[in-house]
């Protein structure tokens, strides 16, 4: 196929997503929110045999739009009112677009000099928005459960670390025991970035939390007391069901005494700090070792988008950075951002 046959095709593809997305966005304030159309009539809708031979690309978008259009949930429509998702805003939806189109591997920078500008650009303007240390690192990831497990696999490195084992390069099975301990109510994905990190849960320690779900400092206290060496807490800005946030101050002087790693989920309540008249609720939070936020839901950036920060980069960097002969190492004016996150290559979050 010619260069010129390639962009008509191009072209018109663009169009009919561009109309699509046109006339699902009109339909948002009337649509049902609900899906409605149940898994087996979907299933059916988009499925069968794979087929022998490829369809043509603007036929097998028309007919793909079609399937799937009573399967969406109106999750961006003023109507929607489940879980604590967020819409997206315009401005991010059409950087998103760019995103796409302009495909970029924003591992190395190399590979990318826009994508990594653009994320230490905005890895500073989100510290300083949040009230967070200037000099802390920033890993921009798939939603707050990578996030999560991010800044707990620099936990991990560092407690181990003071008690003089390389996780990195020993793993696990000999190292001293580290005492996990997180609020009655913590998020499910800390868990999940328990036991993906190879801790598990059974040992878990909980602390005591009220009737609003916040974590009680001297619960937290009576546990550490009871504990001797690597210690990693998870307090919580933002309690999915209720939305209270943890007694900051008080837990990050316990966990100081202690020498644990006091470690945020602040997956939607952190940015409270970006406000004024709610920023007293996270007083203390400024002093955690690590935080975890969302960008999807109050910034309303298109799903996923998570991001991680640590306040000593050093375990940061020792827990995610990746090296190898074929990879291009950053200049030291440079950023490679891929030695931030768990996923080595993936596209630039520029929204």
């Amino acid at each position: 196929m010619s260069g010129v046959n390639v962009w008509r095709e191009t072209e018109e593809l663009l169009k009919l997503a561009s109309q699509a997305a046109r006339e699902y966005l009109e339909s948002l304030p009337s649509r049902p929110v609900a899906g409605r159309v149940n898994a087996p009539e979907l299933r059916e809708r988009l499925g069968g045999p794979l087929p022998e031979e490829g369809n043509d690309p603007v036929d097998t978008l028309r007919s793909f739009v079609s399937s799937v259009e009573r399967g969406l949930v109106a999750t961006s429509g003023p109507r929607f009112f489940g879980f604590v998702n967020g819409g997206n805003l315009p401005v991010t939806m059409a950087a998103d677009w760019l995103t796409s189109a302009w495909d970029q591997n924003a591992g190395m920078y190399v590979e990318s000099p826009a994508a990594s500008i653009v994320e230490g650009i905005a890895a500073k303007w989100l510290l300083e928005i949040l009230g967070l240390p200037p000099t802390a690192s920033v890993g921009f990831v798939t939603g707050c459960q990578m996030a999560n497990f991010t800044a707990l696999a620099a936990a991990r490195n560092e407690v181990l670390a003071r008690a003089g084992w390389d996780v990195e390069q020993d793993g696990l099975p000999d190292a001293p025991r580290v005492h996990i301990v997180v609020g009655a109510e913590a998020h499910v994905t800390i868990l999940t970035s328990l036991r993906m990190l190879g801790f598990g849960t059974r040992g878990v320690k909980v602390a005591e939390a009220d009737g609003q779900g916040r974590m009680k400092p001297d619960a937290l206290g009576k546990i550490l007391s009871s504990v001797e060496g690597p210690t990693i807490v998870c307090a919580q800005a933002g309690n999915v069901n209720t939305g209270s946030f943890d007694p900051f101050e008080e837990i990050a002087e316990i966990a100081k005494q202690r020498r644990a790693w006091l470690h945020v989920d602040g997956a939607f309540g952190l940015w409270a700090r970006a406000s004024s008249r709610l920023r007293h609720l996270l007083r203390g939070v400024e002093q955690a070792d690590s935080w975890a936020t969302d960008a999807h839901k109050w910034l309303n950036c298109p799903y996923d988008s998570g991001i991680a920060m640590v306040r000593d980069p050093t375990p940061h960097l020792r827990a995610t950075s990746v090296r190898a002969s074929y990879l291009a190492a950053a200049a030291e004016t440079e950023i490679d951002p891929m030695n931030w996150v768990p996923e080595s290559s993936r596209r630039a979050v520029e929204r």
